[in-house]
């Protein structure tokens, strides 16, 4: 029987998965992503994925779906030192810049845990940030202005 574009599409969703599990390596990749493109029918796609493993079905999946089939997002909560950064960098200027370096400091957490985790939240960091090191900087300008009045010229 002859193979569809999508047929050849399911066949490249599966050797993608194989390739990010480390089952095959770039040559091989590549060579069976050429050969699943040039198929004309599905016994030739066969033979691009046939030693590649089914996946597990997990619970509530239709029997008889393709293996590789789109599961639903998982959904990622908003990272909560993110949040919490960015609350500090907010009141920074009403606690007299006691709490920047809370914010600086759980904006940096915040942002290499969200990249480890893929948690929601990175804007919130960044905000955190900002707002904790320019009120860092506008206090340590405050001083300086004040040290030079002080003492004079």
């Amino acid at each position: 029987m002859l193979a569809g574009d999508a047929d050849r599409e399911r066949a490249v969703s599966v050797l993608k998965d194989a390739f990010t599990e480390g089952r095959l390596t770039q040559p091989e990749y590549e060579d069976r992503i050429g050969r699943a493109y040039q198929a004309r029918t599905y016994g030739e796609l066969d033979q691009v994925t046939v030693d590649i493993p089914a996946r597990v079905m997990p619970p509530g999946m239709v029997a008889g779906a393709p293996p590789y089939g789109l599961l639903p997002p998982q959904v990622q909560g908003t990272s909560g030192q993110a949040i919490a950064s960015l609350v500090c960098g907010i009141c920074a200027p009403i606690t007299g810049g006691l709490s920047s370096l809370p914010a600086v400091v759980l904006g940096h957490m915040a942002r290499s845990s969200i990249r480890r985790t893929g948690q929601q939240g990175d804007g919130l960091a960044i905000a955190g940030l900002i707002l904790g090191y320019l009120t860092i900087a506008g206090f340590v300008g405050l001083f300086v202005v004040y040290g030079l009045l002080v003492t004079g010229p």
